[in-house]
């Protein structure tokens, strides 16, 4: 099925790069599949207090987006906990919410309350599209309900969508990003080098997001990139990630600077990684420091 993708896409941008953008752009936003919940995930998954809130923005709208449905999409939220200490979680493509049990289970140990939602289009929420401004104005409805966050914890796409909620206000004593995407130019240059799909057409697409997302905004390149932060990041990223590249850590390690503390892995993989026990505790522990200057252990010379 890729190859014919790739081969009608490329067939239809060598005629019309504009046209091929378009439809390349139709495919990029959309999941297409939807994570079910685990054997081992369900325990949790069963326990949560479930909330519906409902995004403006409908399924067929630009995303900034103006066209909106009666009731707008209908997110599902999930909280543990007794709400004190809240932490939110951010899941990644094709994710959802459920897949931070481990992390889950060990926060409500430690007296934490978790707080996760399944994206639009992603998990048991609606729609069918589903953008980073679509995530800020999600994260910051459960900020309203929930918040203000000790922490906040985000996987793969997660976690651009979460670093700019908290750039654009969000409240969050501690980050921890796990095998995150850093340069929002990167999920348009992998969707193109997985299809094969050459410079004219990944201009074309990346012409049709700015309009498609953000009317027409050629900036949103860099808008939307991680920039330079001053909350203090966990950087956890593993050496045999094949989705996301290594190298994204290192740019999100030079934006935070002094901020920023890694803490490489081996042998996980890009999915491993959010279920490993010791991933988990070092992330757990990195938020319980919040008070202390930098947890031991940590590797600061990247």
């Amino acid at each position: 099925m890729q190859k014919l993708v790739s081969t009608g896409l490329q067939t239809i941008g060598a005629v019309s790069p504009r046209l091929g953008g378009r439809l390349a752009f139709n495919l990029w936003r959309r999941p297409l599949a939807r994570g079910r919940v685990r054997a081992d995930e369900q325990m949790v998954h069963a326990a949560a207090k479930v909330e519906i809130i409902h995004d403006a923005v409908g399924p067929g709208s630009a995303a900034g987006g103006r066209a909106r449905t009666p009731a707008g999409v209908g997110v599902r939220t999930y909280s543990w906990g007794d709400g004190r200490r809240p932490v939110l979680l951010v899941h990644g493509w094709r994710s959802r919410a459920s897949r931070y049990a481990g992390f889950i289970t060990r926060l409500l140990e430690l007296g934490y309350s978790p707080v996760s939602y399944d994206a639009p289009a992603h998990g048991d929420s609606d729609g069918e599209v589903t953008s980073i401004l679509g995530h800020q104005r999600i994260i910051q409805a459960l900020e309203e309900r929930h918040g203000p966050f000790e922490g906040v914890i985000a996987h793969s796409l997660g976690v651009p969508f979460a670093l700019y909620a908290v750039r654009e206000g969000v409240a969050a004593k501690r980050m921890v990003m796990i095998s995150g995407v850093a340069d929002f130019g990167y999920l348009a240059d992998t969707f193109c080098a997985e299809l094969g799909l050459g410079p004219k057409l990944n201009r074309a697409l990346r012409r049709s997001i700015e309009r498609g997302y953000f009317d027409g905004d050629p900036d949103v390149w860099t808008r939307f990139s991680v920039s330079t932060g001053k909350t203090e990041l966990l950087v956890i990223h593993n050496d045999e990630d094949d989705v996301v590249d290594p190298a994204q850590a290192q740019v999100l390690l030079r934006k935070y600077g002094e901020h920023a503390h890694f803490l490489p892995t081996t042998g996980l993989g890009h999915r491993k990684i959010l279920s490993d026990p010791a991933v988990i505790a070092e992330a757990v522990a990195f938020l319980q420091d919040a008070d202390s200057d930098v947890p031991e252990g940590f590797d600061l010379s990247a």
